[in-house]
């Protein structure tokens, strides 16, 4: 009735020997170096719009890790211009920052990544913290 499939699946072609493979752990690093990296890019964008040491001490910090995960390649990263931004559009950014540091959070736990995971942590509650204030302010 069914024609018998001829060709191997492709489960049993990714022993192949021309077939990239990656650890579980080598994709979470992966995974993590780029939420991080994202984090780090929205950092820098608020950054331009409300200057501030923690915001400068933290960009480091994400630098770091981002760094330690790619293997020493450090991320690319645009200059920070100062901006003036409506209160809503820097709400939306520490939403944003806070949804990305959520994200890097969950799998620097799954690959049990200590550091990139306090970082995360840090990154949140100060995101949490920054949009309530300017939540609060602009009404």
């Amino acid at each position: 009735m069914y024609e018998p499939i001829r060709t191997k699946s492709v489960h049993r072609m990714a022993g192949t020997a021309d077939f990239p493979h990656r650890s579980r752990e080598e994709e979470l690093d992966i995974q993590l170096a780029g939420h991080l990296a994202a984090l780090l890019a929205v950092t820098d964008e608020l950054r331009g719009s409300e200057p501030s040491a923690e915001l400068d001490v933290a960009a480091e910090r994400l630098t770091g890790q981002v760094t330690r995960l790619r293997g020493g390649r450090t991320p690319v990263r645009a200059p920070v211009t100062a901006t003036t931004a409506p209160s809503g559009q820097i709400v939306a950014l520490h939403e944003r920052a806070h949804a990305l540091a959520g994200r890097a959070l969950v799998v620097a736990a799954s690959r049990a990544d200590t550091a990139a995971a306090i970082l995360a942590a840090e990154r949140m509650d100060a995101h949490t913290a920054a949009a309530e204030t300017h939540a609060l302010t602009s009404h």
